[in-house]
């Protein structure tokens, strides 16, 4: 078992990774910038390292930074959370080239799956199924580009091959403005990701999204844990998860997850990920595979029993996965709110001091945040600052628990997005579970 962990990330995720570690005995090491001196995780690791100033770029994305801290703190492993650097290619190699156990997938996997072109081509060759589309870069032949078009059927859409995250995306409705669309994106994606390469997809437009979550070790064992509905979005931001996904049944369930596991064997995943999927007419469509931990993995965890994060260091170690299939049994339901430092109605970011925070409980209730009374959010990073998770023996028994924690949580001295979530539990739509990625933005007239 790995002895001593570098925890590459702040905030959240780096507390539960903390906390996992703790639980297995293992030494922590919380790389932090200068403007994270008092965050929980810091304040309760075994050591600590500043890597640089406030800004990302130089602190949290600093490779060589993070590296080091390794090397003086004699760690052995480093844990990239989610964000930052946990999908870089470059810099899982450089952690692995530098004698350090990468805690996630090969690098190899991370760039495969990082390329939309040829992430859609590996699920392809394991029957994952994909959007019909161009099955490749479009080239600059404009005959071609719309005879494709035309196959596929309008409207369409043009994505950036290196893109994520919502951008480097142009929905086309009609022939007359593909071939502006496909050069506007080619510029964007280079600016954006330096890389122009385009592809061409059947643009869904009532699709939820449902992604499944896999775990797999160095010994060929995959397994699925379920699917999470995060159809809940603004902007291509999920808000509100859930698992399992409302309407799936278990012959789909188990489908798509066979499916998904074989695709793990035939690429060689290790670690944790996510297969994410466009759900429409009880058809699933391959969009992306996330080769990291996921911000909303307690839905699933809460369900199965299942801890990713121990999952993940025992795979890094060697070990092999401690579940089979056949263990994996999905308990009750589980819902998952983002707790963001915004302006519910405006969305603009709040950072500021945490003048009074007292957390949710109850039966099924759980809280995954780093923030204290006397913690100053500050204005460098992302603005989530928790999220709060309930649980039920069935879907709105864990609706009514999470009415229930809304109501208790206090956070003074910042806005926060709560509102808007107790707002959401109130629509008769999302009770009755199943919403479109377009609701909430529909709803809300953006």
């Amino acid at each position: 078992m790995l002895d001593k962990i570098v925890i590459a990330n702040r905030g959240e995720i780096a507390l539960r990774i903390l906390r996992a570690c703790r639980e297995m005995g293992i030494k922590t090491v919380a790389v932090h910038s200068n403007a994270d001196n008092n965050l929980k995780h810091v304040l309760l690791a075994d050591e600590t390292v500043c890597i640089g100033p406030a800004p990302s770029s130089e602190s949290y994305l600093n490779m060589p930074a993070i590296i080091s801290a390794a090397e003086v703190t004699d760690s052995v492993a480093i844990h990239p959370g989610y964000g930052f650097l946990s999908e870089n290619a470059d810099f899982a190699e450089r952690v692995e080239s530098s004698g350090f156990t990468f805690i996630g997938p090969p690098s190899e996997s991370i760039r495969l799956m990082g390329d939309k072109v040829s992430a859609i081509r590996a699920m392809k060759s394991a029957g994952v199924p994909t959007v019909p589309g161009s099955d490749g870069p479009l080239g600059d032949n404009t005959d071609e580009n719309l005879r494709m078009a035309r196959e596929i059927g309008y409207p369409i859409i043009i994505k950036a091959s290196g893109g994520g995250g919502g951008r480097g995306m142009r929905v086309v409705h009609s022939e007359a403005s593909l071939t502006a669309a496909i050069t506007v994106t080619q510029a964007e994606a280079r600016s954006a990701f330096g890389n122009d390469t385009v592809y061409m997809e059947k643009f869904l437009e009532q699709p939820r999204h449902i992604e499944v979550q896999i775990l797999a070790d160095n010994f060929g064992n995959a397994v699925h844990l379920a699917e999470r509905d995060c159809s809940m979005q603004r902007r291509h931001q999920k808000v509100i998860e859930e698992a399992p996904a409302p309407g799936i049944t278990e012959e789909q369930r188990a489908s798509i997850g066979a499916r998904c596991v074989k695709a793990c064997q035939e690429m060689d995943y290790r670690s944790a990920g996510t297969f994410e999927f466009l759900y429409q007419d009880d058809e699933f469509y391959f969009i992306e595979m996330n080769t990291r931990l996921q911000v909303e993995h307690p839905v699933t965890e809460m369900i199965t029993g299942v801890d990713i994060v121990k999952e993940q260091i025992r795979i890094a170690s060697g070990e092999e996965l401690s579940v089979k299939q056949e263990d994996i049994k999905i308990i009750g339901h589980a819902i998952e709110c983002r707790v963001n430092a915004e302006d519910a109605k405006t969305f603009m970011p709040s950072p500021g001091l945490v003048q009074l925070w007292h957390a949710p409980g109850g039966p099924g209730v759980r809280v995954d945040s780093h923030i204290y009374s006397g913690y100053r959010v500050p204005p460098y990073y992302d603005s989530m600052i928790g999220k709060i998770i309930a649980h039920g023996n069935d879907r709105p028994t864990a609706i009514a628990r999470m009415k229930n924690a809304l109501t208790e949580v206090v956070i003074e001295g910042i806005n926060t997005n709560i509102p808007l979530h107790q707002e959401i539990f109130q629509h008769a739509a999302f009770q009755a579970g199943g919403t479109d990625i377009h609701y909430l933005e529909k709803r809300l007239g953006l």
